[in-house]
């Protein structure tokens, strides 16, 4: 049974990355689009901090990020079932506690180099989630095993961007998650109560991903006042939030 549960790991794996180096074979290379750095709100609005409002936005992350990581390790407030559970969520609160670091320090200075510190904490944010979903939904073991390639996964594909200007591998990493965790959600039972959360948090993500793409409809439609972007921190910081709110009220399914 062992080595079958082996034999089929592998298998996955190897599918994985055999469709990944087709489509980086078959689709051509995305490069950093520089206007991706021209934000409509550029406003040094007070304490001398260039755009004032995309940085200061970002600290919903620390909170929300520094609160979960204390809460995963007091008295196991979250009631976590296992290692690989409290080291995915470990790894998903670190990242987005650095998001609010990373995300700040980009947005004092928006550039390719420190925009690699805004987008590398994100990935490991994405795949621990991954990580999760696999132990909640489908096995403890695989998701445990499956995390610290996820996570290694997503950083290469930063370090790919940053060397080679080529967006692909980091698209994947963001976006493949999109559509495996709904699949999963809809299809696997889940293993623990208040799983309706992840549906809150992936509503605030897509809202967030639209106020980033009409960052200056938004700032011209609010008069000056706010931009899409920052709204965007301010939705995407609310994703945390409700995954927090569900490992606090959250119990084990009867039927699991």
């Amino acid at each position: 049974m062992d080595g079958e549960w082996w034999r089929k790991k592998w298998v996955a794996w190897a599918a994985a990355a055999a469709i990944f180096v087709v489509l980086m074979l078959v689709t051509p290379a995305i490069p950093q689009d520089e206007d991706y750095h021209d934000f409509a709100d550029q406003r040094d609005l007070f304490l001398g901090i260039p755009n004032t409002l995309n940085v200061l936005s970002n600290i919903p992350f620390l909170f929300v990020g520094l609160a979960g990581l204390i809460l995963c390790h007091y008295k196991n407030y979250f009631r976590l079932c296992s290692q690989g559970e409290l080291w995915s969520w470990t790894l998903f609160y670190a990242g987005v506690t650095a998001v609010g670091v990373g995300s700040s320090y980009y947005h004092l200075y928006p550039n390719d180099a420190t925009l690699v510190w805004d987008r590398l904490p994100m990935t490991i944010a994405f795949t621990s989630i991954v990580a999760i979903f696999i132990i909640e939904r489908v096995d403890d073991r695989a998701g445990t095993k499956s995390l610290a390639p996820l996570v290694i996964a997503g950083a290469l594909s930063i370090l790919y961007w940053s060397f080679f200007d080529d967006l692909r591998p980091y698209a994947v990493i963001q976006f493949v998650p999109c559509i495996v965790i709904p699949v999963m959600a809809i299809v696997i039972p889940p293993m623990y109560t208040h799983s309706s959360y992840w549906l809150w948090a992936a509503g605030f993500y897509l809202l967030a991903k639209v106020e980033e793409a009409a960052d200056k409809p938004i700032y011209r439609w609010t008069h000056d006042i706010v931009s899409g972007h920052t709204l965007k921190h301010l939705c995407a910081a609310m994703v945390p939030v409700f995954l927090t709110l569900m490992l606090a009220k959250r119990t084990i399914e009867p039927d699991r």
